[in-house]
């Protein structure tokens, strides 16, 4: 099922204008740059903003998401007609053979159970080539992430034009061992009306992470701090070897 905060349509479309600034992608990029891929997969790709910046930048990419009104979103933005947009998940793929598969922000983590993570993986092997590679990010569950997310560190109130200003926050409801829930609340402040999506994140280690992907045939080659959160996020790279 996908997460809330994409799903529904009113949030799916002050996504982008909450979160403008993704600099973070442009460090992928020039990972797909550095393994010489031609040809990418991005996996949960949202609102489109990764699959968009890689298509201008000449790559072939197919985007797979699980939110119609996410995709909808996408699907509306500059250089969108160079993307193969799919709706669904990495299980329902067509038959693909891609250079490179990605995976950013909280996509690796969202997979609550270990047969759907493991399905994911597997899926995404079949869609890579001989030698193609995987990269994803993961939050260090060392680093408890979650102790700062709460109304007072993450309120915030934004001017969206066509809508007028959003306040929002985001409050842990739940920690049970790997499994991190929490909702973020919007309040839309000209109409007064206000939306609470709720989610759940899961930290899995690293050697939990090694394993999945060593059982589905992905040959873990590093892990790599992520570049935009030092000592915070984790990204790995991983290689389809036969």
């Amino acid at each position: 099922m996908p997460d809330p905060i994409f799903a529904d349509r009113r949030l799916a479309e002050i996504y982008d204008p909450l979160d403008p600034h993704r600099a973070d992608l442009d460090a992928y990029a020039a990972i797909a740059a550095e393994f010489g891929a031609r040809s990418v997969l991005d996996v949960g790709c949202g609102t489109g903003a990764f699959a968009c910046l890689l298509a201008a930048q000449g790559f072939d990419v197919v985007a797979v998401d699980p939110a119609a009104a996410s995709l909808h979103v996408a699907q509306r933005k500059p250089g969108a007609e160079r993307v193969e947009w799919l709706l669904g998940d990495a299980t329902t793929l067509p038959p693909l053979r891609v250079d490179l598969v990605t995976m950013t922000g909280n996509v690796a983590q969202v997979f609550l159970d270990d047969a759907v993570w493991r399905a994911t993986l597997r899926s995404v092997r079949d869609a890579l080539c001989l030698g193609g590679r995987v990269v994803f990010e993961v939050r260090d569950p060392a680093q408890q992430a979650w102790l700062t997310w709460n109304r007072e560190e993450s309120y915030e109130r934004v001017d969206i034009a066509g809508i007028g200003t959003v306040s929002r926050w985001v409050e842990v409801t739940d920690v049970s061992g790997q499994l991190v829930c929490f909702a973020w609340t919007f309040h839309f402040e000209q109409s007064g009306e206000v939306i609470r999506s709720e989610s759940t994140l899961r930290f899995r280690s690293r050697s939990e992470i090694a394993s999945a992907l060593a059982a589905v045939g992905l040959r873990l080659l590093e892990i790599r701090d992520a570049p935009d959160r030092q000592g915070l996020e984790l990204v790995f790279i991983a290689e389809r070897d036969s």
